[in-house]
């Protein structure tokens, strides 16, 4: 095969699973939900099989202390985290309002001093624009938590995806021997060394920077709720939650607490307190929580993981965002081997002069 043959193929298989994706996305959701949850808990399976249990009862038990564990902490938690979002939606208008208030006098010196003389109604926009603002955050907020709520309510979702998961995890083997026999046989090892790497990164990210985000959420969540901030245990949990993009969640986190504590309080010190809360989960993440659980396998730029998870939502919701990271591993280990397969090529290194041959001696000739 030519590398133009190599590329329509590989294009065009890209192109039917977006398509696959697109005509399926209203069904797809439990689907995708069940493999993940099996590709979580798989090593499990597998562990319980190297001690002969067969792997229908394996998955069977695993699967279900998964979800009791899950429903446990649903059930604890859900109504705190529903009241709290609920107190934020309603407080919200007023933090902003506040904000406007504090910054009016900078407002009128900045207008001053640039010559403006309409200050009143430059002000009044800015207080029916922030109105406005709040209004739509509100709004935006009751919508998440009404679709959050519903989500878990959709018949599909929590009666497919557990079915889903036990068979992938009970087949799983079969699986993985069925897809390997397909691999055209001339490049069969070298796509199975990439289905290796894909699986090493794929792996660290979701079994270890999950890891790492539930550990950084509860531990956020305790420490604000014990230091009295208002929404605390909400705030901590979420910025926990979206450290799964290192650096995001505790950054937004830092930001939203500072901003709560200094309305709640109006004191540095209540302020430095919240923030140290999060240079010190900072500092764990980085010295003990990522190099233990995550390791260096991972290899998914932060940004990467970003764009990803952006451009799979806005093209397929939720279920773009589920498989987003999944793509990203994949196009990351392609692109890698692009690269290498590019700088080995005549292209890159450009064509080798031909050497030339040493000229013999000439013989001297007898006069």
């Amino acid at each position: 095969m030519t590398l133009r043959t190599h590329f329509y193929f590989w294009a065009g298989t890209f192109l039917a699973f977006l398509a696959f994706i697109y005509v399926f996305k209203g069904v797809l959701l439990p689907f995708v939900l069940g493999i993940a949850i099996a590709y979580l808990l798989n090593p499990l399976v597998n562990a319980m099989g190297r001690v002969k249990i067969s792997r229908s009862i394996s998955a069977v038990l695993i699967l279900g202390i998964f979800y009791l564990v899950i429903g446990a902490i649903i059930a604890v938690l859900s109504p705190l985290l529903y009241r709290q979002a609920v107190e934020f939606a309603d407080d919200l208008p007023g933090y902003i309002e506040s904000a406007s208030n504090y910054a009016e006098p900078y407002i009128q010196k900045a207008l001053a001093f640039l010559g403006e003389e309409n200050t009143e109604d430059i002000k009044t926009a800015i207080s029916s624009q922030s109105g406005t603002a709040a209004d739509v955050a509100k709004n935006l907020l009751e919508k998440m938590i009404a679709g959050g709520a519903a989500l878990f309510d959709v018949f599909s979702v929590l009666v497919l995806t557990p079915i889903v998961a036990y068979f992938m995890m009970k087949e799983w083997p079969g699986i993985t021997k069925w897809a390997e026999d397909l691999l055209p046989q001339e490049h069969k090892n070298t796509i199975l060394k990439l289905f290796k790497e894909i699986d090493e990164k794929l792996s660290g990210f979701v079994r270890g920077q999950i890891s790492v985000a539930v550990i950084l959420g509860v531990g956020y969540a305790i420490a604000l709720t014990l230091a009295g901030l208002k929404y605390g245990f909400l705030i901590g949990l979420m910025s926990g939650l979206l450290s799964v993009i290192p650096m995001v969640g505790s950054a937004l986190g830092l930001l939203v607490s500072v901003i709560v504590a200094w309305f709640q309080a109006g004191d540095l010190v209540y302020v430095a307190i919240i923030a140290a809360i999060f240079l010190a989960g900072q500092l764990i993440e980085g010295n003990i929580l990522s190099p233990k659980i995550v390791g260096d396998s991972v290899g998914l730029h932060p940004l990467w993981i970003f764009f990803a998870l952006l451009a799979g939502g806005s093209l397929f919701g939720i279920l773009g965002m589920l498989l987003a990271v999944p793509v990203a591993a994949v196009a990351g280990v392609l692109l890698a081997f692009a690269l290498t397969q590019y700088k080995a090529s005549s292209y890159f290194k450009g064509k080798a002069k031909p050497k030339k041959k040493p000229s013999s001696p000439k013989k001297k000739t007898k006069a």
